[in-house]
């Protein structure tokens, strides 16, 4: 066989060489240990928390390394695309504080070796192509998939492992002659690699995570460009991770089964493969076992749930850090004031073994990211949220901001401030008492009260309330109402004397305490009347009064 003039007949467009493509995507000029990184989504579907983490990674090795990070967008398969993936994979990552240094970005292009969108390739891919077939290491292959089933059904019944390889892969040995004839009659066809026969062995490499590997090597005809001249994500991936100088390629697990096929494309087209770093999968606990957290069954899988539930991308990207790196939760136990861009990310402390997503440590995560933003911030980052997720408190939120802000940062200057805000649905179900429009009275009156007090002990605090009162004198007349109507002035008191009391001044408070905001716990009822203002205060105790059936009076 000639193979220079199969080449020619297969590929008589291109005329472009290897050598001339190298010259083109010459090698980086970066400083000694700068890791170029890449993340390659395809513009197939949502965008899922894996994504996140795998991008996060990439994004910290490359630039604590003080490299490049650029996003190659690919997408050679049309059939699967959906309209607006890639715009939504933009976005979102964007919303997640992932910067690139190259590639595909929503106003166009930017850096110096694209194009970055992989179907705008097509050239390159066949110039490569082109070289392998000029040295007999790749072919046309012109079985049709009825064919292919027939031969996969008889190596099954003969339980040889199935697929094109040595004597099964028939059309490695057609002639010059009998391949014009096909291609001169338009019969489609396949390129594929011709691997080498030696199905048996194996090869060595050093994955950046989980150190030494021993794998067998590929023994596969795989197809490196499909019938309609696009190339397989497997000839993609090796040919622009070559030409786009590729140190590092951090991946999921998942991918660990298509390494021999990589390497063997490295090998075949004379390039030295990257450094491979195969991040551990994703888990999720399900009764006392764990299993894969799955896009299909997991909401929490898709990044659009934590944009849904409004969980703040700081609180995102710290709680992945905590699944990183073993030793960040150390590091920020010493650094509390820290930007969790100052720790020093490493793969070399990423875990080998599955990673279990646990959404409650999520939320302690966020509780405390939450109380090092400033309430102004928080604010303005609840009420764009409430905006573009179509929530129907979005106007009232941002009707009176600085009313927000006060009430968004009560309890966080304490000696032990409040952690109770984790994400926004959760944030606006806390904060609804404050406003008129959405309170409602969720608990029920104590049951130690007599139904009777109730509105005895309301109209009391009504009558002598007093909103210039500080914190001390406020809680004094309340501890005056208690006495006034059978209750202890203090728990103690009542616990040694039970049965000359009602109740005592707690019992009290939380009558008020549910009064004011439906509930029976809440942050600081003093410092809720100052930001409810007395106005408020005097309406929902008089409302309160009434509903319990007491005489209403505002006065």
């Amino acid at each position: 066989m000639d193979y220079e003039k199969l080449a020619e007949l297969l590929f008589p467009e291109i005329s472009e060489t290897p050598e001339m493509y190298e010259a083109r995507y010459p090698a980086r000029d970066l400083p000694q240990g700068a890791r170029v990184t890449r993340l390659g989504p395809s513009p197939t579907g949502f965008v899922h928390l894996g994504n996140l983490y795998v991008a996060f990674a990439n994004e910290r090795s490359a630039h604590l390394s003080g490299g490049v990070f650029f996003l190659r967008i690919e997408d050679t398969d049309s059939k699967r695309e959906a309209p607006g993936a890639a715009e939504a994979i933009l976005s979102a990552l964007d919303c997640y504080g992932i910067r690139f240094d190259e590639g595909v970005t929503a106003s166009g292009e930017r850096g110096a070796y694209g194009p970055y969108r992989q179907s705008l390739r097509r050239n390159i891919y066949h110039c490569f192509a082109k070289r392998l077939v000029a040295q007999g290491r790749a072919y046309p292959c012109f079985l049709t998939d009825a064919e292919l089933d027939a031969l996969r059904a008889e190596q099954e019944a003969a339980k040889l492992t199935p697929g094109l390889y040595g004597v099964w892969a028939a059309h490695r040995a057609l002639s010059l002659d009998a391949v014009r004839e096909r291609v001169l009659a338009c019969e489609p066809y396949v390129i594929r690699l011709r691997a080498r026969d030696d199905a048996a062995s194996f090869f060595t490499i050093e994955d950046g995570i989980r150190g030494t590997l021993t794998l067998p090597v590929n023994a596969m005809d795989v197809v490196l460009l499909k019938t309609d001249g696009m190339p397989t994500y497997h000839f993609a991936h090796v040919t622009d991770d070559h030409l786009m100088r590729t140190t590092h390629v951090i991946r999921g697990e998942e991918w660990l089964s298509s390494l021999p096929i990589h390497i063997a494309l490295f090998e075949a087209l004379g390039l030295a493969p990257p450094v491979y770093c195969h991040t551990a999968v994703l888990m999720k606990a399900e009764g006392e076992t764990k299993r894969k957290l799955s896009k299909r069954k997991d909401p929490e899988s898709s990044l659009a749930y934590y944009r849904a539930e409004g969980y703040h991308p700081f609180a995102v990207r710290e709680y992945l850090l905590t699944i990183l790196n073993s030793d960040f939760e150390e590091w920020r136990a010493e650094h509390r004031e820290a930007d969790a861009e100052d720790f020093a990310f490493t793969t070399d402390k990423m875990s080998r073994s599955g990673i279990l997503f646990d959404a409650a440590k999520l939320n302690d995560v966020s509780k405390d990211v939450l109380l090092g933003i400033p309430a102004g911030e928080l604010a303005a980052f609840l009420t764009d949220w409430a905006a573009q997720t179509g929530r129907p408190e979005a106007a009232l939120l941002k009707g009176d901001m600085r009313y927000l802000e006060r009430v968004l940062d009560i309890g966080r200057h304490d000696a032990n401030p409040r952690k109770d805000l984790a994400y926004g649905s959760q944030i606006l179900a806390f904060i609804s008492y404050f406003y008129d429009e959405l309170f409602r009275a969720e608990d029920a009156w104590p049951e130690n009260v007599p139904r009777a007090d109730v509105p005895r002990l309301l109209g009391g605090y009504l009558k002598d309330y007093d909103h210039g009162d500080d914190r001390t004198a406020w809680f004094e007349r309340i501890r005056a109402l208690a006495e006034a109507n059978g209750y202890a002035a203090k728990p103690k008191d009542f616990k040694k004397n039970p049965a000359l009391y009602k109740g005592h001044v707690g019992d009290v408070s939380t009558v008020i305490r549910i009064a004011l905001t439906g509930r029976k716990n809440s942050p600081d009822l003093w410092e809720i009347q100052q930001i409810l203002g007395e106005a408020r205060t005097r309406s929902r105790i008089a409302a309160s009064m009434g509903a319990a059936g007491g005489e209403i009076s505002a006065e």
